[in-house]
């Protein structure tokens, strides 16, 4: 047999064709979106720090002058110390409501699910994410704004807009957990050793669910101080919350506003880690 000729092994040999030029490329767009993202986020965070500490800030792009007066008057202005504490109420209300309402629920949700049930349930349970605030907010003025209904501009209404607004996504998150924690063969296990269903409810899930509940709570108390567009349109002039207050004042005095808006941030912050803190520690 004749050996092959050197252009029939070229042929043959497939040509590696060197990737890395192409993954360079790819890796540096993606840093860049990254970069530009990030940019996109910090910018109105860094001018809003400026503006909580310049003295007068009209018509220019930065303020001009440095003060710390902003806070002082913040802290002294009524509006928004009794706003903060209606936001501050609501918030516990609805984590409160919702951590009893979201366990149980959760946790038949999961075992309708398992037994090919409960599509419909989620279904409701799912449509206020599905629905525009703006449509149930005027939903809940044609409804208690009568005189058989009179509790628009309530604090009861209020925190009742809110747990239904933000139990979908406590749902969510317990109802991830749940199919990721495999409880049915401690369930199985309690159930031999004569273990009622209310018992394996709270010796086995609420423990194993505490993680996710503590996370999802801090979410939920995001979501109600941060809520807007609801509030604007149930609350009355003695329940405002902290969002409202903050958007009159920035038709007024600038500097208090972003003052007022870095409070929140940092309380947003504070929140996050003391959740990240506690988690890693209940593990």
């Amino acid at each position: 047999m004749h050996p092959p000729s050197a252009p029939a092994l070229a042929e043959a040999i497939p040509i590696r064709r060197n990737k890395r030029p192409r993954a360079l490329a790819g890796r540096l767009l993606l840093q860049a979106f990254v970069a530009a993202f990030a940019l996109y986020l910090a910018l109105p965070i860094a001018l809003l720090l400026i503006g909580s500490v310049g003295q007068s800030w009209t018509n220019t792009l930065l303020p001009s002058g440095v003060t710390s007066h902003w806070f002082a008057d913040l802290a002294a202005n009524r509006s928004f110390t009794r706003a903060f504490g209606v936001s501050l109420v609501v918030a516990l209300a609805c984590c409160a409501i919702n951590a009893v309402l979201a366990l149980p629920l959760a946790y038949a949700l999961h075992h309708r699910a398992l037994a090919g049930r409960g599509f419909a349930a989620r279904v409701v349970m799912l449509m206020p994410i599905a629905v525009p605030a703006l449509t149930l907010g005027f939903g809940y003025i044609a409804i208690f704004s009568g005189d058989a209904l009179p509790w628009l501009g309530t604090l009861p209404l209020m925190i009742a807009a809110h747990a239904v607004l933000t139990l979908p996504y406590l749902l969510q998150t317990l109802l991830s957990d749940l199919r990721h924690l495999g409880l049915a063969h401690l369930e199985a296990c309690a159930a031999t050793l004569g273990a009622t269903p209310l018992r394996q409810f709270f010796t086995i899930v609420v423990p194993n669910l505490r993680h996710s509940l503590f996370s999802g709570l801090v979410m939920v108390a995001a979501l109600s101080i941060g809520e807007f567009q609801i509030s604007n349109l149930i609350a009355g002039f003695r329940y405002r919350n902290y969002p409202i207050v903050l958007l009159q004042a920035f038709y007024g005095a600038s500097g208090m506003a972003c003052a007022a808006t870095v409070v929140l941030l940092v309380l947003a912050v504070f929140a996050t880690l003391a959740s990240v803190l506690t988690v890693q520690r209940l593990k």
